[in-house]
């Protein structure tokens, strides 16, 4: 694979401008679409508690306490995977996803909400999270997001 002038070893980029990591993401999303297309749904619950098992144990310490939290916190939520993350969904759009520090080779873990989440707060919000550790008090603020976010 060819690499461009100065790509760190974190963020190589092919001559095409996506990352192995990114281009792995991109053929999990076609294989979820898919297999939602075949069998009509797929057991999502499943999904996300296998991706959960494949995480380095830092991330599936966090990834098994926020599927548990966010579960808890809003049960009218779906779990699914998305791009190969654990993610769960209301009338099948994604509200929240935890994506490991691994996925991408960042530095920590990051909890994201899309544009479905309820989260407006005047003209700017944050949408993403960086999670390096979950206490009581993550915990606590992360159900109130995941509360406000399917209000």
């Amino acid at each position: 694979m060819a690499r461009t002038k100065g790509a760190t070893k974190g963020a190589e980029r092919s001559v095409r401008g996506f990352t192995e990591e990114e281009r792995a993401a991109m053929r999990e999303a076609v294989r979820e679409r898919s297999a939602r297309g075949r069998a009509g749904k797929t057991d999502g619950e499943r999904d996300v508690l296998a991706k959960i098992a494949e995480m380095p144990a830092s991330d599936r310490v966090m990834a098994e306490r926020l599927h548990a939290l966010i579960k808890a916190s809003a049960p009218g939520l779906t779990p699914r995977t998305w791009y190969g993350m654990p993610a769960y969904s209301k009338d099948d759009r994604v509200v929240c996803f935890f994506q490991s520090a691994q996925k991408f080779k960042t530095r920590y873990a990051t909890l994201g909400f899309s544009d479905e989440a309820n989260l407006d707060e005047g003209r700017m919000w944050p949408t993403g999270f960086a999670v390096k550790e979950l206490t009581a008090t993550e915990e606590a603020r992360i159900a109130a997001l995941v509360k406000r976010a399917v209000s």
